[in-house]
């Protein structure tokens, strides 16, 4: 089984189910990083703010996929199944429609051809990830495409930036692949607000409402600025400290060998235009 099942699954097991009348009518609130990366592949897929590019949406579905994204696997099978007729692959379809169906995905298990076999279920994430055509993310395209609300965030992280030091773009790459800029965000193991903090962090810069969004940012920035002091300035690896903590970092010596970080610290800087 492949290091993206292995993932994908473990994840999985994080998922939030939301109460409901029967086991039919269960729902589930993804991860704000998946959350994130899905609407990020969408305005990809779709041309919504950016030009469409469906090898960067691919990209970010597979991010969502390796986080355990059921949704993220079966975009990728539809996209496989439906698309054009030159990147149309049933077998590949196949392949990440039954993962997503064996993930609970209700809509995957009814494009499943039973009739074709199953392809390789890590080749196209393994293709795509690192070689996205151009043009590359157009981070002022996309943010234009945003409600009003997150526009207004967007604008505030450029606002305060400068004055921790910090390049804005960094940081509305970190706040894109953290939160997709969503202020009420919370993920499974607590991380909150629009630069997903968790409550050591929140402490450690002085947040005390993290749902208000000025403090948070502010918080965030303030981290980021940490970040850059103790890694020299190196913004790949304050991406890599932002996701898998500065210890992993140290203890590896650089970007910890983890997937979910690897394609996160990809994700930022290919958000912010730094990579």
């Amino acid at each position: 089984m492949s290091r993206i099942i292995h993932a994908a699954l473990l994840v999985a097991s994080l998922v939030i189910f939301l109460p409901g009348p029967s086991a039919q009518a269960q729902e589930y609130v993804e991860a704000p990083r998946v959350v994130a990366a899905l609407a990020q592949g969408l305005a990809a897929e779709r041309g919504i703010g950016i030009k469409q590019n469906v090898d960067l949406a691919t990209e970010l579905y597979c991010d969502a996929a390796t986080m355990g994204s059921s949704e993220g696997f079966f975009r990728i099978g539809r996209m496989l199944a439906q698309g054009s007729s030159k990147r149309r692959n049933p077998s590949l379809a196949n392949a990440y429609l039954a993962l997503a169906a064996r993930l609970g995905h209700r809509e995957a298990a009814m494009l499943h051809d039973p009739h074709v076999e199953n392809g390789r279920i890590d080749e196209i994430c393994r293709i795509t990830r690192g070689h996205v055509a151009e043009p590359k993310f157009d981070l002022d395209g996309y943010i234009a495409g945003l409600t009003k609300d997150k526009r207004n965030l967007a604008a505030l992280i450029r606002k305060r930036a400068p004055y921790y030091g910090v390049d804005a773009r960094m940081a509305l790459g970190i706040a894109l692949a953290e939160s997709n800029l969503d202020a009420n965000a919370v993920s499974p193991k607590n991380a909150q607000g629009v630069m997903q903090l968790i409550p050591d962090t929140q402490e450690r810069f002085g947040v005390q409402k993290p749902f208000d969004a000025e403090q948070n940012i502010k918080g965030g920035l303030a981290y980021l600025k940490w970040l850059q002091t103790r890694f020299n300035g190196n913004l790949t690896l304050v991406a890599a400290a932002y996701n898998a903590g500065e210890g992993n970092v140290d203890r590896y010596g650089g970007v910890p060998p983890f997937r979910e970080t690897e394609d996160y610290v990809r994700r930022v800087l290919q958000f912010s235009g730094l990579d």
